[in-house]
């Protein structure tokens, strides 16, 4: 079983599987132990769009959409200084034949996504989550080892930094395995509550003319 329950976190450990996923929901907060590896926009062109084979294992694991800052070490040794993940919709377009292709299972970013990652998390079992923006160190933190750097000749931001990690996290589930969008549901309700206010306040102040 991959789903711990430890000081009343729940807690995904790779490698995750679709049915570990099941009992994960849009709006659950969760953590993430194992293996992550960052991985943005020219990444996600060399696999869809070039066909190229990703020279990182994240079958089952979870990718990060981030540019992080690392301090190299020497000797191929790396710390990881700050991580803060970039904004996931850049990655939309790309992300169902890239689930497809690679077998990601959690993937990682900042704010929503649309209907190209519910489809990939609905067809694949696999969940988008959202990692609180603004805490890029305290992400650092969470990382306890760097195991290798693919794609280096991308530059820092883009590298495939493959990453062991401890209970990475707060991650907010925005979509989960069955295809539910938390952000786009939301949407709809809160619409629905910003017009009946809009309806009472215009007839509150119908004398201004």
């Amino acid at each position: 079983m991959a789903v711990e329950i430890k000081d009343g976190k729940k807690i995904l450990v790779t490698p995750v599987s679709r049915e570990d996923l099941r009992d994960i929901h849009i709006g659950d907060i969760v953590y993430l132990t194992g293996d992550m590896t960052t991985c943005r926009d020219v990444a996600h062109r060399r696999v869809v769009e070039e066909g190229r084979k990703i020279p990182v294992d994240v079958r089952d694991a979870a990718i990060l959409h981030a540019g992080p800052i690392i301090r190299p070490l020497g000797d191929d040794k790396y710390e990881m200084v700050s991580v803060g993940p970039t904004t996931s919709m850049r990655m939309e377009k790309f992300e169902y034949e890239f689930v497809q292709t690679t077998g990601v299972r959690v993937i990682l970013g900042k704010g929503g996504m649309k209907e190209n990652t519910q489809r990939a998390c609905k067809d694949f079992g696999a969940i988008h989550c959202v990692f609180p923006a603004g805490n890029a160190v305290v992400a650092a933190v969470e990382v306890e080892e760097i195991v290798e750097a693919q794609w280096k000749d991308l530059g820092m931001p883009e590298t495939l930094w493959h990453c062991k990690v401890k209970e990475f996290g707060p991650l907010i589930v925005s979509i989960d395995a069955y295809g539910r969008n938390y952000f786009e549901e939301k949407k709809i309700e809160y619409n629905k509550k910003k017009d009946e206010q809009i309806e009472i306040i215009s007839k509150q102040v119908g004398f201004i003319k």
